[in-house]
């Protein structure tokens, strides 16, 4: 058994340690996650190398003789290990709901100063709309190391914004808001995807995370405010008294 142990648990270290099995990781919400994701992990190893040991043991050295084809001998219950087995998955359990709770509220935990953002939702596209300087953009520019709300709505049908690097994602349903926080901690440019089916051109509703320093993203938003500004007032007013001739 100590040998089937080192075989199985040396396959299932090697394969979490030596395979790159998360994206980048740019969010503090992010590193919470990712740690009791891993937490989860390792005990479901532990778990699945315990039982993979004595199966394996179990086949090996009660296995029947060739042509023996005659009942095994009754086997009774054993009342103390069945209680084991069903007391240490429901601790295990109890402190994995304990620690979902503790990571959700420090993830979803308001700042004072978080940049608001309203995204929209439609096929097949994002739509980010900055309501504090009435900037509209095909892309999510944040500010690094600060706290970003996205409230989230549909146009059409339901999509999902899923921004991995963040580890975090939250549906687009019509008709309501949705809410989604995260505080962006390296600069760099990440991928948007929607990650519900909704339609022919689901596979192209991609976008990008722009992650900037805070100088270089106060300077987009009034560049951004400027252009929006021109456009305005090169756009000749409806003359509302012009009627047409006949």
């Amino acid at each position: 058994m100590a040998l089937i142990a080192l075989v199985v648990g040396a396959i299932t270290v090697g394969q979490a340690l030596l395979i790159d099995w998360l994206p980048e990781r740019a969010g503090e919400e992010a590193a919470r996650i990712d740690a009791l994701l891993w937490f989860l992990f390792w005990v479901s190893a532990v778990i699945f190398v315990l039982v993979t040991v004595v199966l394996v043991y179990a086949v090996w050295a009660f296995r029947a003789e060739p042509g023996d084809e005659t009942d095994g001998p009754p086997i009774h219950g054993n009342t103390r290990l069945e209680v084991i087995w069903t007391i240490i998955p429901a601790v295990l359990l109890a402190v994995v709901v304990v620690l979902a709770i503790v990571v959700l509220e420090e993830n979803e935990a308001l700042a004072a100063d978080r940049v608001k953002i309203d995204v929209i939702g439609e096929q097949f596209a994002w739509r980010m709309q900055y309501p504090d300087v009435d900037v509209e953009s095909g892309d999510l520019r944040v500010p690094v190391d600060r706290q970003v709300e996205l409230s989230i709505r549909a146009s059409d049908v339901i999509h999902s914004f899923w921004v991995p690097a963040m580890r975090v994602k939250q549906d687009a349903v019509p008709g309501i808001t949705t809410d989604l926080v995260f505080t962006p901690d390296k600069v760099g440019n990440y991928e948007v995807i929607c990650a519900e089916l909704c339609g022919a051109g689901h596979g192209v509703m991609r976008t990008r995370a722009i992650v900037m320093e805070p100088g270089a993203y106060e300077e987009w938003l009034s560049a951004a405010r400027a252009k929006v500004e021109a456009d305005a007032q090169a756009t000749p007013a409806p003359n509302d008294t012009d009627t047409p001739e006949g």
